[in-house]
């Protein structure tokens, strides 16, 4: 294995499957710059993490897939380069040798609106939203969330999801800059415009699937863009009804992981059910010279992560 740190799976049992991972690529080809905490990015550095992603991801050879966590082009993307730079991007990651799991972040729909996003990514998508479920093997499922179902951005201004979301945000933050924390205290501090919530319909097909995956007997593995536990990410970063979602994964045993990105720090936690949270470094982070992405060997009784670069290696047990 090459550059992994740390855990190997050298324990003699092979996993049922494996499959990459990378979050917030947000590629632009613009000079580096800073977070508004102050962190720097690399813009045009990033799309070389993922370029080394997909060649580690095709030398391991036994992936049946990869999951981008979201954000592939940055905001600060020029809007006239949009479509080339999200389609650069989706060009790197078509290098791969097998099928990318994609999901929306807000620096996407920044760029470009869902009706022209979702096709680039090839979401599977009814009415613009882009959730949807897959099965890699009879065991396991993956669900995928829309973190921004309801959310003042991606859709078209005059939409009932958009106004449904400035609404939301006029209640929950009464400052002037719906992007500014200032003043809200805790958890509170999610209710930024950067940040969506997964809406009514998407919580009801939500409860269906994961109804659905205990009767097969299925684990499940939760993907979203933003993070769902305060636990394993900044409260800035959460989705805006995350306790409302876990409420439904916490009906069921099913559940086993839920990853994200969004935060770019690493976090990890196992909430109160014994559901694990993962929230991935973020490749726009990553100086020259250095990488954040991985791949994830999973088992019956764990997922394991073998990262490389800033994202650190660890083992996700739960019970059967």
């Amino acid at each position: 294995m090459d550059s992994v740190n740390g855990l190997t799976s050298l324990r003699g049992k092979k996993p049922l499957f494996s499959f990459g991972i990378i979050s917030d690529i947000q590629y632009a080809d613009i000079p580096d710059g800073l977070s508004f905490l102050g962190v720097p990015r690399y813009y045009r550095h990033s799309i070389a993490v993922l370029q080394r992603a997909v060649k580690q991801w095709n030398h391991h050879r036994n992936l049946k897939f990869a999951v981008n966590l979201g954000d592939i082009v940055d905001g600060f993307c020029p809007k006239e380069h949009s479509l080339d730079s999200v389609s650069r991007v989706v060009n790197e990651f078509e290098k791969f040798n097998g099928l990318v799991r994609h999901m929306i972040g807000n620096h996407c729909l920044y760029n470009m609106p869902r009706s022209k996003l979702l096709p680039l990514l090839k979401i599977p998508s009814i009415d613009g939203c882009a959730y949807y479920d897959f099965s890699p093997t009879s065991g396991y499922r993956f669900v995928v969330l829309d973190g921004y179902d309801i959310s003042a951005i991606g859709w078209p201004e005059d939409h009932p999801k958009t106004q449904q979301a400035l609404k939301f945000l006029q209640d929950k933050n009464p400052n002037s800059d719906k992007n500014s924390p200032d003043g809200l205290v805790g958890t509170e501090r999610r209710f930024l415009m950067f940040n969506g919530a997964v809406g009514e319909e998407q919580l009801r097909w939500l409860d269906s699937v994961l109804c659905d995956a205990t009767n097969l007997k299925q684990k499940v593995v939760v993907c979203c863009h933003l993070p769902l536990d305060p636990g394993a990410s900044t409260e800035e970063s959460l989705l805006w009804n995350f306790d409302e979602v876990m409420g439904v994964i916490h009906k069921y045993n099913c559940v086993k992981v839920c990853l994200a990105g969004h935060d770019h720090k690493d976090g990890h936690s196992i909430d109160s059910h014994g559901v694990h949270h993962k929230v991935f470094e973020a490749a726009l982070e990553c100086p020259p010279g250095t990488d954040a992405f991985g791949y994830i060997d999973v088992y019956d009784d764990r997922l394991s992560l073998c990262g490389t670069g800033r994202i650190e290696s660890c083992d996700m047990h739960f019970n059967h």
